[in-house]
């Protein structure tokens, strides 16, 4: 039997299976990345938050426990291999409690706070990447750093770290194989339980990557379709000027075409 005929026929007998696989690992891949992503968006916020010398002692001693204990999650989380964190997490709520987590629910939980960990400093960096004369200029019409977070800073930090949040989606796929340590029925668990049961693990594997690569290079033409709309038109026009109120300046993609309306 030649290989792209056992392909063929396992796809044929086991094709259910593969799809169901693919379907939990989006899942689990899509919903961890967007409660990573609050996560870190989240932290991002409190770890930029400000403390100066009119700042009350209350408050800057408050903000340094909690910066402490934000740092501490994301280096651990980022320190350790997800793997382990599956199996101390799992089991280990199971040995504390005596109750066993939804192994599905488990695997959300995992990539939501391993994602959450690596979004925590991504978005730092993207709020950090805003000219500080943006903050300034907010703070000194009266806005407090929540009012500039939401209305000015943050719209323009998740367009720039889109990129990287869309990087952390496709791994987030991908990484979602090392869930089946805790026997998460992801694409990986079925192949792998598929291939036990016909010992074909080359042709069985051989099509999880095609599925893997589907799933991925979907994604990430998709992300890159998002962020090309989020930068909007490259062609507009600038109507006025501080001396000429009747002057108009086009912006075309070729370059700069000035036409000026008298």
């Amino acid at each position: 039997m030649g290989f792209f005929e056992s392909v063929g026929k396992i796809i044929g007998k086991y094709g259910g299976m593969f799809i169901d696989g693919a379907a939990v690992t989006l899942l689990i891949a899509i919903t961890g990345t967007i409660i990573g992503f609050i996560i870190g968006l989240g932290i991002g916020v409190v770890r930029t938050i400000p403390m100066d010398s009119k700042s009350s002692p209350v408050k800057r001693f408050f903000i340094k426990i909690l910066n402490f204990i934000l740092v501490a999650y994301i280096e651990i989380f980022r320190g350790t291999p997800m793997i382990v964190q599956a199996m101390v997490i799992y089991y280990g709520f199971a040995g504390l409690t005596g109750i066993a987590l939804d192994r599905i629910f488990s695997g959300i939980l995992i990539v939501s706070i391993n994602t959450g960990a690596y979004m925590a400093e991504i978005v730092r960096g993207g709020i950090e990447s805003i000219d500080k004369g943006q903050f300034e200029a907010a703070h000194s019409i009266g806005m407090t750093h929540g009012q500039t977070m939401t209305n000015i800073i943050l719209p323009q930090a998740i367009r720039n770290i889109l990129p990287a949040t869309g990087n952390e989606f496709v791994i987030n796929i991908k990484d979602t194989s090392v869930l089946n340590v805790i026997s998460v029925s992801e694409l990986f668990f079925k192949s792998n339980s598929i291939a036990s049961s016909n010992y074909l693990y080359f042709e069985v594997f051989f099509i999880t990557c095609v599925l893997y690569f589907i799933m991925t290079f979907t994604v990430t033409r998709i992300l890159r379709l998002i962020e090309r709309k989020m930068e909007g038109s490259k062609t507009y026009t600038i109507h006025g000027s501080q001396t000429v109120p009747e002057a108009e300046i086009k912006i075309t993609d070729s370059g700069e075409k000035k036409r000026w309306i008298r």
